[in-house]
């Protein structure tokens, strides 16, 4: 299970699952971070696993096209101000070495990213390592020596979204909490969950709202077909949209 996180808000973006940890998993994760992602300086923070690189230097990519006149596809242009990190650890006789590489990007960059995401420190993954600890803490198929097992990869993906789902709008962060004064002399602490640092709501929700909150349906299209479509197809989309 490869998993993203928002370091801001805490917000959960998303996973994959797979039965194995390689370029297809990181690279699905990759892209999915890349339909949320706006184009403007963004740092990435990752492990050691070198695909992480190779697949966010791919996702993060836009067509151009070529100049007038200029034969063949349109060109794959790398975005700006996108700074890569990782964080490599190894154990050596027992000793836990902790490497910190600035992959792709200017030193100053990195230092200005992380200020405005987390306020202050050093590069990590400690946001996501926690995130990564909730899931198996609330998922007992990705616990050790556990009876619970998923044999199927849709009931781990369900149990991924479920908790992910609860984790960004009903559970309160206790460092998302804003300190809100009351009078001259005291103050009260709001709490907040990513869901509310991130915008998408305005409340707290519970449990019940949750389940029985109904996700919209994906805009439909008709499919691609040689020839003008059928009457049934134009009313059936017309019927859509409407």
């Amino acid at each position: 299970m490869a998993l993203a996180i928002w370091v801001p808000t805490r917000l959960w973006m998303g996973g994959v699952v797979s039965p194995k940890r390689d370029l297809d998993l990181i690279q699905s994760l990759a892209d999915k971070v890349r339909q949320l992602a706006l184009c403007r300086p963004l740092l990435l923070a990752v492990d050691g696993l070198a695909s992480y690189v190779s697949a966010f230097r791919h996702a993060f990519r836009s067509k151009f096209p070529r100049a007038e006149g200029e034969a063949g596809r349109c060109r794959m242009v790398s975005w700006q101000n996108i700074v890569i990190v990782q964080v490599v650890k190894q154990r050596v006789a027992g000793v836990l070495n902790v490497e910190r590489r600035i992959v792709q990007g200017a030193k100053d960059m990195v230092e200005d990213l992380i200020q405005i995401t987390q306020g202050k420190g050093v590069i990590n993954t400690a946001f996501i390592e926690r995130l990564n600890a909730t899931f198996r803490q609330r998922i007992h198929s990705l616990t050790r020596r556990t009876r619970t097992l998923a044999q199927h990869p849709e009931t781990l993906v369900a149990g991924m979204y479920l908790v992910g789902c609860f984790y960004n709008f009903c559970d309160f962060h206790h460092s998302l909490r804003l300190k809100l004064s009351v009078g001259s002399f005291s103050h009260r602490w709001v709490q907040r969950t990513p869901a509310i640092a991130a915008g998408l709501t305005d409340h707290h929700w519970t449990p019940a709202e949750l389940f029985h909150f109904k996700v919209p349906l994906p805009h439909w299209q008709p499919p691609k077909q040689r020839g003008r479509p059928s009457i049934a197809i134009l009313q059936l989309a017309q019927q859509w949209a409407s």
